[in-house]
């Protein structure tokens, strides 16, 4: 029986310091894995890949935590400085335990700073452990990630969110050349998460979202990065902002519908468990 797994997702205790990010009231609560469990079990979901959600050294403990408690919990992706002095140590801490890490560079204005010498220092660290990199950017990041996964091709990157295209038409020739080139290094995956977030504002009046703006730039990665390489997440619970988790669910799963079964259990689970390295119980 294939693997179903949602590949990105967060749980977080609310406070303003920690999570400085959140401006919306509807995300400042608590978000833990009692809320999601049956969200998952409704939907046929196995388990899911906890991603981190605040830049603190105790987020991958807290991550932890949460999935000793929770077997449902089948990855984390942690927070670690891959800059830092004694990042060697901090890395061997979790080995074995987590299955990687993410950067965020989607608020910098550029990308330079993954070209860097102190950060390729820790991208080589990170390859020495077996560990994956999640890089939250945008668009004008992707030129960059490419170059990244060039310079390390046995490290295994995977670009949140489509990169976080702004789903225009001025944006999408850009976003769409960047994105064909950054596929063609096959140590990179791509997930297909965060998208109610980002489409433009929504008419409140309207009983179903308009996606289908987004559609085009469905079919772009999945004609690049094949279903191999794409993992669903519903980035639940920041995905509450504009929709539900069934209602992103529905929308993975009516426009995965024209693909083979193995094609589709890829996207909903199996490329997601290839990549975090899950194993099955």
């Amino acid at each position: 029986m294939a693997l179903r797994l949602d590949s990105h997702q967060h749980f977080w205790q609310y406070n303003e310091t920690d999570y400085g990010w959140i401006d919306h009231n509807i995300l400042k609560q608590d978000y833990l894995p009692a809320y999601l469990d049956p969200y998952l079990r409704d939907h046929g979901f196995h388990g899911t890949i906890a991603v981190q959600a605040r830049q603190v050294d105790r987020e991958t403990d807290f991550l932890l935590q949460l999935q000793s408690e929770n077997s449902f919990i089948k990855g984390i992706v942690g927070w670690t400085d891959l800059e830092a002095e004694n990042l060697q140590p901090n890395l061997s801490q979790y080995e074995g335990k987590v299955s990687g890490f993410r950067l965020s560079l989607d608020e910098e204005p550029d990308g330079e700073r993954m070209l860097g010498a102190s950060f390729q220092r820790g991208i080589r660290m990170l390859a020495d452990f077996n560990f994956t990199l999640d890089l939250l950017v945008r668009p004008h990041h992707l030129d960059n990630c490419a170059r990244l996964a060039d310079k390390f091709p046995d490290q295994s990157f995977v670009i949140d969110h489509l990169g976080k295209p702004d789903y225009s038409e001025a944006g999408f020739a850009s976003w769409a050349s960047d994105i064909k080139r950054l596929s063609e290094r096959k140590n990179v995956f791509c997930k297909i998460s965060g998208m109610v977030t980002e489409l433009p504002p929504q008419n409140p009046e309207a009983d179903e979202l308009a996606i289908d703006q987004y559609l085009t730039y469905l079919d772009q990665v999945l004609e690049q990065f094949t279903p191999q390489r794409l993992m669903f997440g519903s980035d639940w619970p920041v995905c509450t902002l504009t929709a539900t988790f069934e209602e992103v669910y529905d929308i993975m799963n009516l426009y995965i519908g024209k693909l083979s079964a193995h094609e589709q259990d890829l996207i909903m689970g199996e490329s997601a468990a290839l990549f975090y390295n899950i194993e099955r119980v």
